[in-house]
């Protein structure tokens, strides 16, 4: 018998208790079990195991590459009182499912999740006995995605793989800073709960007013703090791990705290990662560190037309929303990273070979979930707070990124162009910009890089996700005046980090002092997965 179950757009009460313990796992055509952590993911768990390696070290990324392609069974037992098990109130309640899981108890299937993003409260009276079995059945996120790209329409959607069918964190497909490592996994507690839930906490807003007018220049982008307009220094955040359990709140705190020290005053939270823990946000009020927060859409055409799939959003728009509008260190809302520079400015519509009814379609659909769906949403639930479409409002490539709106100007590092390009392309607030460099010694040692000096070490190869990474670094040696052969990695290490030192004070600089033309400058990025 299949139960309904509704979307979590709420905080529980206090009459709950955490499933936790005594979770195994097993491949889904297989018998042997194995211990299982939750919340954990099926990486984590199998390398506990001795099944696989660590798949941050060495090459041994590819080789682990199986554990996505595979089903997943987890499961545990549970007792109940009596006077529980007659509770008309029971539930189980998952804060977050990582991605497509059936949900039996006590072999009803009660649920099947489809996004990661959500939680779900499942009402159990009825079903549960004293005794419970409770099994989740994990299906491979990746090839759902191929699966649902073979019946799209139109069957051409702008992407360089099939990860915008799937809701779960983008980055676990690969970036050109991020390994390919398709999860699973309860990654979110999972509480047995037994009184109704109340209403989520209402909003608290920053003092922290966002403006976007038409001025003399173009569109302006900056902040004001009781009034008076603050020069926003910071730089993007992307999720802490690949395997997103292992971030606890001393892991938050680490870092927020260096970004405090080192004089941020915002974080952008990416769009190809994760709505991150209450335990960040609350961290960031307490710090005062402003927030831009993104939803989780990036560099991707995305099946909005699909009943099902905005469905699924719009409840994955209202669950976060809902969590998170108590911070008030939540200072803007963005409806996705890139994807309106992407259909502007990169050549979707000729690389993809789309005819002009498609595009028509793929644009209008675009529309309808950033420019109506979503901020019509968040009218309702967060209404003082600002939204806009999209980062960056023109691509670098184009004169009026300079002039209107946010600017992710990555003709220097993409565009080979020398950092003194900084000093002319000053945007009303640079949202994106960086350099590349190598990290310190200890850091490739952790990973098995190995200690005579070569750039064509495998392990190393494997760790650079640029597809010009090293070429890239070479030039700008070369550009300022480094130099271009190397015995050992302390010195190359050296003067990587001495000339991305070069390239971002050449561009901060150029933006402080633009005498209020830019009032903000947000690196890429502040930490690493």
């Amino acid at each position: 018998m299949m139960l309904w179950c509704c979307t979590s757009s709420t905080i529980s009460a206090q009459s709950k208790r955490a499933i936790s313990q005594h979770w195994r796992l097993r491949e889904s055509n297989k018998s042997t079990w194995i211990p299982a952590e939750v919340p954990g993911t099926i990486h984590t768990d199998l390398m506990r195991a001795g099944i696989i390696p660590d798949p941050f070290y060495g090459t041994n990324e590819k080789d682990v590459q199986w554990v996505g392609e595979r089903s997943w069974v987890y499961e545990t037992t549970f007792t109940l009182l009596e006077a529980e098990c007659l509770n008309q109130q029971l539930a189980l309640e998952f804060e977050g499912l990582d991605t497509y899981a059936q949900l039996y108890l006590n072999d009803s299937l009660l649920l099947f999740a489809d996004n990661m993003f959500r939680s779900y409260r499942v009402p159990i009276a009825g079903i549960a006995r004293r005794e419970n079995r409770l099994r989740v059945v994990f299906e491979p996120a990746e090839a759902r995605a191929n699966r649902l790209a073979l019946q799209a329409k139109p069957l051409v959607r702008p992407c360089e793989n099939n990860r915008h069918y799937v809701r779960k964190a983008q980055f676990h497909f690969g970036w050109d800073w991020a390994p390919h490592l398709v999860t699973c996994g309860i990654w979110k507690p999972v509480y047995i709960t037994f009184d109704e839930p109340r209403p989520a906490a209402p909003s608290v807003l920053p003092p922290l007013k966002f403006h976007n007018e038409k001025d003399s220049i173009g569109q302006a982008f900056y902040f004001t703090l009781n009034g008076k307009p603050i020069y926003m220094r910071g730089a993007n955040w992307v999720p802490a791990d690949v395997f997103l359990p292992r971030v606890n709140k001393a892991k938050y705190r680490q870092l927020l705290i260096q970004a405090k020290q080192m004089g941020m005053n915002m974080l952008r939270v990416w769009g190809g990662g994760i709505y991150e823990s209450d335990d960040f946000y609350t961290l960031c009020d307490s710090l005062g560190i402003w927030v831009w927060q993104d939803f989780m859409f990036a560099g991707a055409m995305y099946p909005a037309s699909d009943s099902a799939f905005k469905s699924s959003v719009l409840a994955e728009v209202r669950d976060n929303v809902l969590r998170l509008r108590k911070h008030p260190c939540i200072v803007l809302w963005c409806g996705n990273n890139e994807i309106d520079e992407a259909w502007h400015n990169w050549g979707w519509q000729k690389q993809h070979q789309l005819n002009h009814a498609d595009s028509v379609f793929l644009w209008k659909e675009y529309c309808d979930l950033f420019q109506v769906a979503i901020p019509d949403l968040i009218k309702q639930l967060d209404p003082g707070r600002p939204y806009i479409a999209s980062s960056p409002l023109y691509g670098w490539g184009r004169k009026q990124s300079m002039s209107m709106g946010d600017a992710h100007y990555w003709g220097v590092w993409w565009g080979a162009e020398p950092k003194e390009k900084y000093q002319e392309k000053v945007p009303r607030f640079m949202s994106e910009f960086g350099m590349q460099a190598m990290p310190n010694i200890e850091t490739l040692t952790q990973f098995g890089v190995a200690t005579t000096f070569s750039l064509t070490d495998k392990g190393l190869r494997a760790h650079q996700k640029h597809p010009t990474g090293f070429e890239t670094i070479s030039v700008y040696l070369k550009q300022n005046r480094y130099p271009q052969t190397y015995s050992d990695w302390r010195a190359y290490i050296a003067a990587t980090q001495a000339m991305q030192s070069d390239v971002l004070t050449t561009a901060i600089n150029a933006q402080e002092s633009s005498n209020g033309r830019c009032m903000g400058s947000l690196i890429w990025q502040l930490n690493d997965c």
